[in-house]
């Protein structure tokens, strides 16, 4: 995007902001002043030794990661964290460990950088993991304590995790019409058999690059064994789309990709999800961002995706056997009632849909539409309701 700026100098400079993504406006001014990455853990470090030769006692201020300190952007219709921040302090006996290991995690993140390597959270964890000299107290005992302090890290220094060098276990596949760049091999995503390409934790534009494609939109599918299904069918080249899927609520590689998808090469984004809480939930994490993750929903939620999954009311609109119908259990309905008091999920439409769902008191799976036939999903489903645009925004 840069280079297209600078040969076109004669647009305006409102028309200059408008075609950047919420990404590049949100946070290109503070990248200048702040510089890279680990810049930004050189800095903190330096204040934590600035207070220490002043005989001060050394802190770090992290953003607060909870729902008190969270807020929905109407504007902007994305998830937004607050400015409210919690102090930890050295001399602060019950955050003196917690500053301990905020720093060493900071630490082996700077080695990473200054190596150019990646690594995983989990080989993070034993890198930082040792007995304090003279002590039988260990650093760290469980990795359950170095991962929030990893989630403390990106919102301290306004980073992505992947921007840190750290992955996680690649979770999601993907195939279509498109070619790619991955760490400098040149692969085309429909040539890769019934398995496509596994997507990995980390796909930022220093790592993935799309060198061409032929899609004219994405759809993400909750599930790996019904994404199966729409590639065995070849749904992505009839429909000329690339299809991926997250196993699930997807992981945060490929809510970025999402994101990249939609906003660098302009497609849309249609999500396939069951007719249940969790689709629902699910299908708001790609829309709005996730309230765990508020801090990064400028750089992962596509407020311009369609829900396209299944609803309340294709029970009668498909003919689909009330026994092929799962009865809501009080969790369902829990939360249910819960995702229907989301301000992001108070639209006609969304209202309707929950209050039908706990009204019939069941809930469709997508693979419910096999019992029509097993690919009454890539046939005629979905082309119907992409065709008449039955989807909710």
């Amino acid at each position: 995007m840069a280079k297209k700026a600078v040969k076109k100098k004669t647009r305006t400079t409102k028309q200059a902001t408008a075609a950047k993504s919420p990404e590049r406006r949100s946070t290109a001014g503070r990248a200048r002043k702040s510089g890279p990455v680990a810049d930004k853990i050189v800095d903190m470090a330096g204040d934590v030794i600035k207070f220490a030769h002043r005989r001060e006692d050394p802190f770090v201020d992290i953003p607060v990661r909870a729902l008190s300190n969270v807020s929905f952007n109407a504007r902007r219709r994305i998830i937004e964290m607050g400015s409210n921040t919690q102090r930890r302090a050295f001399f602060n006996l019950g955050q003196a460990k917690r500053f301990m290991q905020t720093l060493l995690v900071a630490s082996g993140c700077k080695r990473l950088l200054d190596q150019r390597k990646t690594t995983s959270i989990r080989d993070l964890f034993y890198n930082c993991k040792h007995t304090i000299a003279d002590s039988s107290e260990n650093t760290f005992d469980e990795q359950d304590e170095s991962d929030p302090i990893i989630e403390d890290l990106e919102v301290a220094l306004d980073s992505l995790r992947e921007e840190l060098g750290l992955f996680a276990d690649p979770k999601g596949a993907m195939v279509g019409p498109v070619t790619i760049v991955d760490t400098g091999d040149t692969i085309d995503l429909s040539r890769l058999g019934s398995g496509g390409w596994a997507v990995p934790s980390i796909v930022e534009d220093s790592v993935i690059q799309f060198k061409s494609h032929k899609a004219k939109f994405v759809l993400l599918i909750e599930k790996a064994a019904v994404w199966r299904r729409f590639n065995e069918d070849r749904f992505w080249q009839q429909h000329k789309c690339i299809i991926l899927h997250g196993g699930g609520q997807p992981p945060r590689g490929v809510r970025r990709l999402l994101y990249r998808l939609h906003y660098e090469l302009k497609l849309p984004v249609y999500v396939l999800v069951d007719n249940d809480p969790w689709g629902y939930y699910i299908y708001s994490v790609v829309k709005q961002g996730s309230i765990n993750l508020a801090y990064e929903s400028r750089r992962m939620a596509v407020p311009a995706a369609r829900f396209v999954g299944m609803s309340s009311f294709d029970a009668e609109r498909y003919d689909i056997p009330p026994a092929v119908a799962i009865k809501l259990n009080d969790r369902d309905v829990s939360r249910a009632k819960e995702i229907a008091r989301y301000p992001w999920f108070d639209k006609r439409p969304w209202q309707r849909e929950i209050k039908h769902m706990l009204k019939c008191g069941v809930k469709l799976e997508l693979e419910a539409l096999s019992n029509k036939d097993f690919s009454f999903v890539t046939e005629t489903y979905l082309p119907q309701k992409l065709r008449r645009r039955e989807w909710i925004d």
